[in-house]
């Protein structure tokens, strides 16, 4: 996987730290990392973004974004209210594939969820992935209220013939409830891929130190990691209770 792009079933289900999850265990396996913000939103100039929280916390990647707008909203929102140029998925794609020609793995992380708008034709991170063949890697919430959103995501990368490589739950509560129990089976049901992480609740909250040491154990071995999905869904699911 020379670039995966990564998404999220909404915003705030911890895209970032997954991100920055999975590029800590590149580099802990040796690879050569890049993250590209296709654009970040809600921040200043002199603010850090998405990109810069990545590096902090994975360590030693290519942080790069294409476009920073104020407000915090859609990207196509956000360029026209603050009169600016909207970032196009070509100029994404274009960027990814520079940067695969010099590091082992690109990341690019999304705004929001799939299908957030880039620019007035409707651009997507969809198109992102489509242009470039990459697959995307979904993060998801683990409460109710996922379940639908992971598989309109899934089905709508199946109509575009995206692979969707698999799932990585964004914050696994110290004490999850049934629904996020019985998310673990049913978040690989609806979306047709495999699960392929679990971050722990507060996870960004970590040194960095600890937080690269710990990150391979949270994802499975197709990012880098050794984290076990089926011992977790033996250990999480319904009548498994601490």
């Amino acid at each position: 996987m020379p670039v995966l792009v990564i998404t999220g079933t909404n915003t705030e289900v911890g895209k970032t730290v997954a991100t920055a999850a999975v590029a800590a265990a590149a580099l802990a396996a040796g690879r050569s990392v890049a993250v590209l913000k296709a654009a970040q939103t809600g921040v200043r100039p002199d603010e850090r973004g998405d990109a810069d929280e990545v590096a902090r916390l994975a360590g030693p990647v290519t942080a790069t974004e294409l476009a920073r707008y104020p407000e915090p909203l859609a990207p196509g929102t956000a360029a026209r209210r603050a009169g600016m140029a909207p970032v196009h998925p070509q100029d994404v794609a274009e960027a990814a594939a520079k940067l695969a020609t010099e590091h082992d793995l690109v990341l690019v992380e999304g705004a929001g969820g799939l299908l957030v708008r880039f620019d007035p034709a409707g651009g997507t991170l969809a198109d992102v992935a489509a242009l470039l063949g990459a697959p995307v890697l979904l993060v998801a919430s683990a409460g109710l209220g996922t379940l639908n959103i992971a598989e309109l995501s899934a089905r709508e990368l199946r109509r575009r013939d995206v692979e969707l490589a698999g799932v990585v739950i964004g914050s696994w509560p110290v004490e999850p409830d049934l629904a996020c129990r019985c998310n673990i089976a049913d978040l690989t049901e609806v979306s047709g891929a495999p699960l392929l992480g679990a971050l722990p609740e507060g996870a960004a909250s970590l040194a960095p130190a600890a937080f690269r040491a710990a990150a391979p154990d949270w994802l499975a071995p197709r990012l880098d990691g050794t984290w076990d999905a089926e011992a977790f869904r033996v250990r999480e699911a319904p009548g498994h209770w601490r």
